[in-house]
């Protein structure tokens, strides 16, 4: 069976995988950490990855799950990673996790803030 190239950024981290592999199971053997908690049924939603327009033929097509899970976040280039399947070589975003990213914005501002006391 044919293999592909799918590469997740901003992690710069490539794997391998044969076509009609979902991209949250090739994200697993990337070591590329996709938060999900229903076991890859469309249920949480926490799987959301981003493709690029040009990079939208890398994957089939949405599932009738994910679009009525993601409804107009379809048209902003989301995905659900546990369903979209890898078609072809492609490259996609993972986004920061949300917890993560609040914490890193809220250290931003104590760093921020530290910085202002100095003067």
């Amino acid at each position: 069976m044919e293999k592909v190239v799918i590469t997740f950024q901003p992690l710069d981290k490539s794997v391998k995988v044969r076509l009609g592999t979902t991209v949250l199971r090739a994200a697993r053997e990337a070591k590329v950490h996709i938060s999900t908690r229903c076991g890859g049924q469309a249920g949480c939603l926490m799987c959301k990855v981003l493709v690029e327009p040009e990079q939208a033929a890398a994957l089939t097509s949405p599932t009738e799950a994910e679009r009525r899970k993601l409804g107009f976040q379809i048209e902003q280039g989301y995905r659900l990673a546990c369903q979209a399947k890898i078609y072809g070589q492609g490259v996609v975003q993972v986004p920061e996790d949300p917890l993560k990213a609040a914490i890193r914005k809220q250290l931003e501002r104590q760093q921020d803030d530290s910085d202002d006391s100095l003067w």
